[in-house]
């Protein structure tokens, strides 16, 4: 910010959502966001369970804090929506603008979709119990989700995929739709030199001759697909000639189980279940391709920082961020995230074309590393302020 700035002279934004941290697509994007408007002198409202220290420290930050009950999104909304309702109110008045995601909030103004209920049903092997509740759960979702985006005045979209879901599944109308994607940080997801990638291997006890697979994904239901990319990796294994191993970032209900059927499959040894990691970026620059056979990707925000970090991904055709995919990388797009089959024989064609496919990512990860996290920043304010105008 200018040292010139007052912060009374711009209107002030309040933005609600469960967490404002550097993990996780949506978190990470309101992060985003909020800095950017901290920084070009909005005074800033932040109704939300946590939020980055750094960001806290910036001029004009109020944060409104809710607690998480029982550690639960879903428990907590509606202390979230309330909160934020009366934040919104008090804003509003102020000639200030209110930023909510999806149905997190039932406030009529800037509404910034990361997930599309109303385009996946959640689907996993649970007891009967927890069907029902998720079952249950899906459908507050739905109706909280509906009744916020037809009050919105303005709804941002992270991909032309979410635009079209939205237009079809929810019947937002075309012309309230602004497609944004999201930015990413430069310095965190970039290509590695080549020395510091043997030192990442080697810190990360990963052998120097074999290629590392890479899914990132929650493992407490299969809309990442690990399904599919466990019954290919199983068939890939019974390959002689299959000389790669298969890293798995992340966490959920059902990672223990996971662990056991590789266990079982005798594939302990050629899947490591990594659990939560701080250090994405690095595993990236350590890897040498990431699958994604997810059921639903609104956007993919973990195949755009790939890519970033000079890696080829592997990605269902239907997700957001395959929309950004060229001519030469359609290869890498899954027509059919079920067909385990069909996956085998486009990571045998990777592991023969390692190379070649390496350096056509890279132009896209160029681009996609040049856009910011402030030029999305800024494209959401100006979408907003062209909005008050009409």
């Amino acid at each position: 910010m200018d040292a010139g700035h007052d912060l009374r002279a711009l209107p002030p934004y309040a933005i609600v959502t469960g967490d404002f941290v550097r993990t996780g697509g949506m978190d990470r994007a309101n992060l985003a966001l909020a800095s950017y408007l901290a920084l070009h002198g909005h005074p800033l409202h932040l109704i939300a369970h946590r939020v980055d220290d750094e960001l806290l420290r910036l001029p004009g930050v109020t944060f409104h804090r809710v607690p998480r009950l029982a550690s639960s999104n879903f428990v907590s909304g509606p202390l979230l929506d309330r909160a934020a309702r009366r934040v919104g109110s008090q804003i509003a008045f102020a000639g200030g603008r209110m930023v909510v995601n999806g149905g997190n909030c039932d406030f009529g103004d800037i509404n910034w979709v990361h997930y599309v209920h109303a385009a996946y049903e959640p689907a996993g092997v649970h007891s009967l119990a927890r069907r029902l509740k998720t079952a249950w759960t899906h459908r507050r979702f739905l109706a909280n989700e509906a009744r916020s985006l037809k009050a919105a005045r303005i709804v941002i979209a992270n991909s032309n995929r979410t635009k079209r879901d939205l237009i079809d599944r929810v019947g937002v109308p075309a012309d309230r739709i602004h497609t944004v994607y999201y930015g990413n940080d430069p310095d965190a997801f970039r290509p590695p030199t080549k020395q510091e990638r043997i030192e990442l291997r080697q810190r990360l006890n990963w052998p120097a001759d074999r290629p590392v697979v890479m899914f990132i994904g929650a493992l407490g239901d299969r809309r990442k697909g690990f399904d599919t990319l466990f019954v290919a990796w199983r068939k890939l294994c019974q390959k002689p000639s299959w000389d790669a191993d298969l890293a798995v970032v992340g966490r959920g209900a059902e990672l223990p189980a996971w662990e056991q059927r590789a266990a079982e499959a005798n594939m302990a040894l050629r899947m490591r279940f990594l659990g939560f990691r701080g250090d994405v970026p690095d595993l990236l620059r350590a890897a040498d391709v990431l699958v994604a056979p997810t059921r639903y990707e609104a956007y993919g925000l973990g195949v755009q920082e790939a890519l970033c970090c000079g890696l080829p991904a592997l990605v269902s055709a239907d997700a957001g961020v395959a929309e950004r995919y060229p001519e030469d990388l359609q290869s890498l797009l899954l027509p059919d995230c079920e067909d385990a089959s069909d996956l085998v024989a486009r990571l045998i064609a990777w592991r023969e074309e390692m190379g070649r496919l390496r350096d056509a990512a890279k132009p896209l990860g160029n681009q996609m590393r040049s856009r910011s996290w402030d030029q999305m920043g800024q494209e959401i304010a100006e979408a907003a302020s062209a909005q008050l105008a009409t």
